[in-house]
Protein backbone atom coordinates (compact mmCIF):
# COMPACT_ATOMS: atom_id res chain seq x y z
CA UNK A 1 0.00 0.00 0.00
CA UNK A 2 1.09 3.55 -0.53
CA UNK A 3 1.62 5.88 2.38
CA UNK A 4 1.34 9.63 2.58
CA UNK A 5 2.80 11.98 5.15
CA UNK A 6 0.39 13.48 7.65
CA UNK A 7 1.99 15.85 10.17
CA UNK A 8 5.13 13.78 10.41
CA UNK A 9 3.35 10.41 10.55
CA UNK A 10 2.82 7.81 7.86
CA UNK A 11 -0.82 7.18 7.01
CA UNK A 12 -1.91 4.01 5.24
CA UNK A 13 -4.17 4.55 2.23
CA UNK A 14 -7.10 2.22 1.68
CA UNK A 15 -9.10 1.29 -1.39
CA UNK A 16 -11.58 3.97 -0.27
CA UNK A 17 -8.91 6.57 -1.11
CA UNK A 18 -9.53 5.70 -4.75
CA UNK A 19 -13.30 5.95 -5.33
CA UNK A 20 -12.93 5.33 -9.08
CA UNK A 21 -11.19 2.03 -8.39
CA UNK A 22 -13.90 0.98 -5.97
CA UNK A 23 -16.71 1.95 -8.36
CA UNK A 24 -14.95 0.12 -11.20
CA UNK A 25 -14.55 -3.01 -9.08
CA UNK A 26 -18.23 -2.91 -8.16
CA UNK A 27 -19.24 -2.49 -11.81
CA UNK A 28 -17.09 -5.43 -12.88
CA UNK A 29 -18.48 -7.47 -10.00
CA UNK A 30 -22.05 -6.66 -10.97
CA UNK A 31 -21.54 -7.72 -14.57
CA UNK A 32 -19.63 -10.84 -13.58
CA UNK A 33 -22.24 -12.11 -11.13
CA UNK A 34 -20.17 -11.36 -8.02
CA UNK A 35 -21.88 -10.37 -4.80
CA UNK A 36 -20.66 -7.74 -2.33
CA UNK A 37 -19.38 -10.61 -0.18
CA UNK A 38 -17.40 -12.03 -3.10
CA UNK A 39 -15.85 -8.62 -3.68
CA UNK A 40 -15.05 -8.29 0.02
CA UNK A 41 -13.40 -11.72 0.05
CA UNK A 42 -11.33 -10.88 -3.02
CA UNK A 43 -10.17 -7.59 -1.48
CA UNK A 44 -9.30 -9.21 1.86
CA UNK A 45 -7.63 -12.25 0.33
CA UNK A 46 -10.11 -14.73 1.79
CA UNK A 47 -9.82 -18.38 0.83
CA UNK A 48 -11.31 -21.68 1.93
CA UNK A 49 -7.99 -22.64 3.51
CA UNK A 50 -8.36 -20.03 6.26
CA UNK A 51 -12.15 -19.67 6.34
CA UNK A 52 -14.32 -22.03 8.37
CA UNK A 53 -17.87 -20.73 7.92
CA UNK A 54 -19.88 -22.98 5.61
CA UNK A 55 -22.36 -21.43 3.17
CA UNK A 56 -24.99 -24.05 2.34
CA UNK A 57 -27.94 -23.87 -0.09
CA UNK A 58 -31.08 -25.62 1.19
CA UNK A 59 -32.22 -28.43 -1.10
CA UNK A 60 -35.87 -27.90 -0.09
CA UNK A 61 -36.17 -24.11 -0.33
CA UNK A 62 -33.05 -22.83 -2.11
CA UNK A 63 -32.42 -20.59 0.90
CA UNK A 64 -28.78 -19.61 1.49
CA UNK A 65 -27.79 -20.46 5.07
CA UNK A 66 -24.38 -20.29 6.76
CA UNK A 67 -23.13 -22.51 9.59
CA UNK A 68 -20.39 -21.59 12.07
CA UNK A 69 -18.21 -24.05 13.99
CA UNK A 70 -20.00 -25.40 17.05
CA UNK A 71 -23.49 -25.24 15.58
CA UNK A 72 -25.59 -28.41 15.56
CA UNK A 73 -25.28 -29.30 11.84
CA UNK A 74 -21.85 -27.77 11.14
CA UNK A 75 -19.95 -31.07 10.94
CA UNK A 76 -22.63 -32.67 8.75
CA UNK A 77 -22.74 -29.77 6.29
CA UNK A 78 -20.79 -30.40 3.08
CA UNK A 79 -19.86 -27.63 0.65
CA UNK A 80 -20.62 -28.27 -3.03
CA UNK A 81 -19.46 -25.26 -5.11
CA UNK A 82 -21.32 -26.56 -8.20
CA UNK A 83 -24.58 -25.79 -6.32
CA UNK A 84 -23.49 -22.28 -5.32
CA UNK A 85 -22.25 -23.30 -1.88
CA UNK A 86 -19.09 -21.70 -0.54
CA UNK A 87 -16.84 -20.86 2.40
CA UNK A 88 -16.84 -17.54 4.27
CA UNK A 89 -14.16 -15.97 6.45
CA UNK A 90 -16.53 -14.06 8.74
CA UNK A 91 -20.20 -13.90 9.65
CA UNK A 92 -20.26 -10.34 8.32
CA UNK A 93 -18.97 -11.51 4.94
CA UNK A 94 -21.71 -14.17 4.76
CA UNK A 95 -24.38 -11.69 5.80
CA UNK A 96 -23.13 -9.09 3.29
CA UNK A 97 -23.41 -11.72 0.54
CA UNK A 98 -27.08 -12.25 1.43
CA UNK A 99 -26.85 -15.44 3.50
CA UNK A 100 -28.55 -15.94 6.89
CA UNK A 101 -27.17 -17.72 9.94
CA UNK A 102 -28.51 -21.19 10.76
CA UNK A 103 -31.07 -21.14 13.55
CA UNK A 104 -29.76 -24.38 15.09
Amino acid sequence: MRYRAHRGRQQKRSVLSYPGLLIGALAVGATGGMTAGDLLASLTGGSAGSCDIKGNVSIDTGERIFHVPGQRYYSQTKISPQYGERWFCSEFEAWAAGWRKSKV
